[in-house]
């Protein structure tokens, strides 16, 4: 596989009819050249202060986030304003933080999205961090709120079947919200083992529903109104996959349920969300009929 033609997507996409609006806007913004800005890698990841800006710099600040809308990770504060993503992507990053030590590792965020993981994970001091995303638009969210933290992040429009090709491994790979969107689930954690130096580990979270039994819902059409989700396995059946993928050590960190406070509308995301995507009669439910989002956190060990 040659990956340099793939990684060539970066540059040729912002000549795409629907992407180049954001290319031209974000170059707008990156005309913005400011130095030593407090960044907070609190709940909301900030960076700058309004005060840092003048009023027509700021309101190119406002334009840029505004022309990058939907933001589904986050939340950011950028030179004050505040961009209040679907997701309350601090739940999840707060609920995983006590399992992992990126310091002087190499790590791979797979699905980063616009990287709002990994601008948190910068505080832990990792030797490298690389985030693997194939979407133009969170490719663009990143580079706008880079442009002013200034990381070496290295943000790669390439997918977790990219991984194992790619020109290095990884001693911790994250995986997060990106297993139900594969058709081959084991093949997927293969590809994770693949790209995973000795003794590494991977962090993921994905879809999950109750049971003791050995077996996986594959829902029919739509689960909770979205297209791309195959497989949701009981815990039991995650471990066979993680087993028979080549991990070891496989600890059960958490299961949460989906909840409003964590996804929901606001005016810089989707016109709908998880209120719209449940049973208005039983929250309990998809409106499908399926059980309600349940996710399941997971860590584990590449065998030897």
């Amino acid at each position: 596989m040659n990956l340099e033609i793939l990684q060539n997507k970066k540059q040729e996409c912002r000549t795409w009819k629907n992407v180049e609006p954001w290319y031209l806007q974000l170059q707008e913004a990156c005309k913005i050249k400011k130095s030593d800005l407090k960044i907070d890698y609190g709940d909301w990841f900030s960076v700058g202060k309004r005060e840092d800006l003048t009023n027509d710099e700021y309101e190119v600040i406002v334009k840029t986030a505004k022309k990058l809308i939907p933001w589904r990770k986050g939340p950011f504060n950028v030179f004050g304003l505040e961009i209040d993503s679907e997701w309350q992507s601090n739940i999840k990053y707060n609920l995983i933080r006590p399992f992992f030590n990126l310091k002087d590792k190499i790590v791979a965020d797979i699905g980063c999205n616009n990287g709002y993981y990994m601008f948190r994970m910068l505080e832990d001091k990792p030797k490298r961090l690389i985030g693997f995303d194939p979407s133009p638009l969170t490719l663009h969210q990143f580079e706008f709120i880079n442009h002013f933290v200034k990381s070496e992040i290295i943000y790669e429009m390439l997918g977790v079947e990219h991984l194992e090709f790619y020109n290095h491994k990884f001693d911790f790979i994250f995986m997060l919200g990106v297993l139900y969107h594969r058709p081959d689930p084991v093949g997927t954690l293969k590809s994770l083992a693949r790209g995973l130096n000795s003794k590494g580990e991977i962090l993921i979270d994905t879809f999950m529903i109750d049971g003791e039994d050995e077996i996986c819902l594959t829902p029919n059409k739509r689960y909770s109104k979205i297209p791309n989700i195959y497989f949701i396995p009981t815990i039991p059946a995650l471990k066979n996959w993680l087993e028979r993928a080549g991990f070891e050590d496989i600890e059960i960190l958490a299961t949460t349920v989906t909840t409003s406070e964590e996804q929901r509308k606001t005016e810089w995301s989707f016109d709908q969300s998880l209120e719209d995507f449940l049973d208005e009669n039983d929250n309990t439910k998809t409106v499908e009929g399926y059980p309600a989002p349940k996710r399941v956190y997971v860590k584990a060990k590449k065998v030897l």
